[in-house]
């Protein structure tokens, strides 16, 4: 691994397979302490199936709720994140670690959520803005949306979605590749400082982190096409491989701490 300098943490360089070893990783920590990954996974199972199941016929609310849920999964994770800590120094770990977590009044993670929840709120209204400006007719419902945008027959709007879509969940994948990790290990860390080495993680491994957040999409789109059912082992896995890709991809600085 080639280390990058930052002023006070390292970014590291990662194979493209290296992706396969975190889940593996993950597996090994779901075994050994099952019970916060299945809570984290109910709790998002649940809430995400409940808000999906009264906007499911009003297409943004479905929109804005999937907003929502993708705001709160990273922030969630700090308890999952907690638990692999614990696990990898051979510590007990317990499902009141997860509440300590949630409820530890870190700062910077309610400045980092109040980010997520712009970032959200900036995909829905761009999303209805573009809609609303190249459509002739509105928007209501689901099938709305895909006969008359995913449908179409001539080439542009949903093109131009799928792209502004993609920009967007681009970066909000590298500002918060391993921001809370480094939130939660560092506690004298900035905000800003663990965005940056985000990026800084993101430009030194494009390739590898391509192939990271496919991966993501994948086992998220499956555990919500399976009527959310999924999330109970989508979730704890994800979570725990997000805390060991971090661990890999940020180099330890024990000055930090």
């Amino acid at each position: 691994m080639t280390p990058t300098h930052h002023p006070r943490l390292e970014a590291r360089e990662v194979e493209m397979s290296r992706p396969i070893h975190w889940l593996a990783l993950a597996w090994r920590d779901m075994e050994r302490c099952p019970t916060p990954g299945v809570m984290h996974g109910l709790i998002l199972a649940l809430t995400g199936g409940a808000l999906f199941w009264y906007a499911r016929h009003d297409f943004w609310w479905i929109a804005a709720m999937l907003s929502v849920c993708m705001m709160l999964a990273p922030l969630l994770a700090t308890g999952l994140y907690e638990i692999s800590r614990m696990l990898e120094r051979d510590e007990e770990a317990t499902l009141s670690d997860t509440l300590r977590v949630w409820l530890s009044g870190d700062t910077r993670l309610g400045q980092f959520g109040l980010l997520l929840s712009l970032a959200s709120a900036g995909w829905l209204v761009c999303s209805a803005a573009l809609i609303h400006w190249m459509l002739p007719a509105s928007v209501y419902t689901p099938a709305d949306f895909v006969r008359l945008v995913v449908m179409q027959p001539h080439f542009g709007l949903f093109e131009i979605w799928v792209l502004m879509s993609s920009l967007m969940a681009s970066l909000m994948f590298a500002s918060t590749l391993v921001t809370i990790p480094l939130l939660l290990d560092h506690p004298t860390l900035t905000l800003w400082q663990a965005v940056g080495t985000s990026w800084r993680v993101i430009a030194l491994n494009p390739f590898a982190m391509a192939c990271w957040a496919a991966l993501l999409c994948l086992f998220t789109a499956l555990g919500i096409g399976s009527m959310f059912l999924g999330l109970l082992a989508v979730v704890p896995m994800l979570g725990h491989a997000s805390w060991h890709a971090y661990r890999d991809l940020v180099a330890y600085d024990p000055a930090a701490h």
